[in-house]
């Protein structure tokens, strides 16, 4: 016999079809690209990725409010695939996948976006093969494989010439000013096994160093024991800072860096604190070897001129790629100076890419927990110069994006 009711019973138990999901966003720069994307997606079953206009601030405000699996960067009207993507990939989490479209069909481009850990597929591509892209982008991220997996933080080394030159603090407000207003995760590695200032410099209150011993050497370090060492300050800036009555200075450098390696996939720039107290021949051989960018530390004075040189000529025998930046900072008033910066100029071959002027309130804005990155004066715009240095931003383009905006807002 006929039983509709059966049959109405039997559908109304069937089980709901759920939507594959890839969470995904789209900066897209192209009408054209934002709706094939979204066609894909949606002829798929999967859910459509969240869509934005491809610019600095919305990668910057949107891109870590969430967790995302996958990112698409769209940069069809680039007129440089590399090198916009090296500006912005400071902005983009280590943990998720990058896919970046652009209409570059060059072996080079491709090259050098897999060497920075992204994907690239080019322009125009037909719906089905971006899709079962993205899939297999997303099931190499899961298997912890693919070139994701091989995106790790950008090293610097802040390098001392002397005591007193402005290392600590420098480390400090750099790391400050890249994860807060330029949000980028931030890694300060001290090393200073013995005491130091770094605490007062991040406003730390009752700062103490993570206690290693001989034994927690030999133990199974992984990535977990390594978040465990470290001290979060904000969700995107963190210190290691460790101390140990066993250990030498040496071992405990080894092992904090061992540490910070395993540690690089969670941050996008790991910055080691070397001031002059700290640092050793084998610190240069593991920084040409290891090491982004070195920032160099000089004051006008003969004897951080000498040392300068020093670092530099090891860092030209050892054949080194790590960029060197050289930073003048006066620590005394400009007319105390031993030095000039026509003389540095003609000693090192080359003039300071960022010069910090004298500030005599200096001492009590770091007391009052105040940050030189913040304020709008000589002393704050150096700070803000190296930031653009080590971020490969052109800081007078920077401001007149920052100008046109807020003329757009304004209109």
């Amino acid at each position: 016999m006929f039983d509709l009711v059966d049959i109405l019973k039997t559908k109304s138990d069937a089980k709901p079809v759920t939507q594959e999901l890839i969470t995904t966003v789209l900066f897209y720069q192209t009408q054209e690209c934002m709706d094939l994307v979204e066609e894909a997606f949606r002829f798929e079953g999967l859910v459509s990725p969240s869509m934005l206009e491809n610019s600095d601030q919305n990668i910057q405000q949107h891109i870590r409010d969430s967790q995302i699996s996958v990112v698409i960067v769209e940069l069809n009207q680039s007129s440089n695939v590399s090198k916009d993507m090296e500006r912005i990939s400071h902005l983009l989490p280590n943990e998720a996948s990058v896919i970046v479209i652009g209409s570059e069909d060059a072996i080079s481009t491709i090259r050098n976006l897999k060497g920075m850990g992204f994907y690239y597929v080019f322009w125009p591509i037909p719906k089905q093969e971006l899709i079962d892209f993205v899939r297999n982008v997303d099931s190499n991220r899961k298997r912890n494989s693919g070139l994701g997996k091989d995106r790790t933080a950008k090293k610097v080394a802040v390098w001392g010439t002397k005591g007193g030159v402005g290392a600590t603090l420098m480390t400090a407000e750099i790391a400050y000013e890249l994860s807060t207003k330029k949000n980028s995760s931030c890694l300060i590695v001290d090393h200073d096994f013995r005491g130091g200032n770094l605490d007062i410099f991040l406003s730390l209150d009752k700062h103490e160093k993570k206690p290693v011993t001989r034994s927690s050497i030999t133990a199974s370090l992984d990535a977990t024991y390594a978040s465990s060492m470290v001290k979060k300050i904000s969700g995107m800036l963190s210190v290691l800072s460790i101390e140990s009555e066993e250990l030498n200075e040496l071992e405990l450098k080894e092992y904090a860096r061992t540490l910070s390696d395993q540690l690089s996939g969670q941050f996008n720039f790991i910055l080691e604190d070397l001031s002059r107290s700290s640092n050793c021949k084998q610190d240069l051989n593991y920084i040409s070897e290891h090491s982004d960018i070195l920032l160099l530390m000089i004051e006008p004075t003969v004897s951080s001129l000498r040392e300068a040189k020093r670092v530099q000529k090891h860092m030209d025998i050892m054949s080194s790629k790590t960029r060197t930046v050289f930073v003048l900072n006066y620590t005394m008033p400009e007319n105390a100076a031993t030095i000039t910066e026509v003389d540095i100029k003609s000693y090192l071959g080359k003039s300071a890419d960022v010069v910090c002027p004298n500030d005599p309130k200096l001492g009590k804005m770091v007391l009052d927990k105040k940050h030189m990155y913040e304020m709008n004066s000589p002393v704050g715009r150096s700070v803000n110069r190296i930031t653009y240095l080590l971020l490969g931003q052109n800081e007078q383009k920077q401001k007149k994006s920052i100008i046109h905006r807020l003329l757009k807002r304004g209109g």
